[in-house]
C-alpha cells in the first residue's frame, strides 16, 4: 500500500505553500502577488474564499504575461493616486468630539477619519486608513493607502466640541 505523503508535491514546501492572491488580503499582500503560506491557511481559508489560487508553473506563466498586459494601465492608476495623494497632503482636517477637558468621550476611529475626508471632497474607505484608536485631543497622523506603491501621511486635529 502507498500512503498518500510518499508522492512528491512540488507546491508544498516545508509544510508551506505557495499562493497567487487574487485579490488584497490585509498583512499578507495586494493582488496578484505570490506569497507563500502555511498549507492549512492556504486550503482552508484562502482558496475556498475565493482569495488565492494555486500558484502552479502554468500559472504562474500566466500571471508574468497578465502583469506584462497590465504595466501602462498601471502606471496611470499611480499617477491618479499620486495626484490624490497631493490633494490628500493639502488637506486641513479637524475632527470635533465631545470631550472633558483633553479626554474624549469615546474615541476617534478609522470610520470617523473617513467621514472627515469625505466632507472634504476625498473618498478613501476606511479599510485603507490606519491610525489606531484615539482617545484623547492634539494632533495626529494617519497613513492612508492609495495604492500598494502610494501611501500618504494625513495628519489631522482632534478638537472639543464646544
Amino acid at each position: 500500500m502507498v500512503s498518500v505523503d510518499s508522492e512528491p508535491n512540488f507546491y508544498y514546501k516545508d509544510n508551506n505553500m505557495e499562493l497567487i492572491l487574487k485579490q488584497d488580503v490585509q498583512n499578507l499582500g495586494f493582488k496578484d502577488d505570490i506569497v507563500s503560506v502555511k498549507a492549512g491557511y492556504g486550503r482552508n481559508f484562502l482558496i475556498p474564499q475565493g482569495f488565492a489560487a494555486m500558484a502552479t508553473p502554468s500559472a504562474k506563466k500566466v500571471l508574468a504575461e497578465n502583469l506584462k498586459q497590465k504595466a501602462h494601465k498601471e502606471a496611470k492608476i499611480v499617477a491618479d493616486a499620486q495626484k490624490q495623494a497631493e490633494a490628500i497632503k493639502a488637506l486641513d482636517v479637524k475632527i470635533t468630539a465631545k470631550a472633558g477637558g483633553d479626554k474624549l468621550f469615546g474615541s476617534v476611529t478609522n470610520a470617523d477619519l473617513a467621514e472627515a475626508l469625505e466632507a472634504a471632497g476625498q473618498t478613501i474607505d476606511r479599510k485603507y486608513i490606519t491610525s489606531g484608536i484615539v482617545k484623547r485631543t492634539g494632533k495626529y497622523t494617519a497613513n492612508v493607502r492609495l495604492h500598494r506603491d502610494v501611501i500618504v501621511e494625513l495628519p489631522y486635529e482632534i478638537v472639543a466640541a464646544q
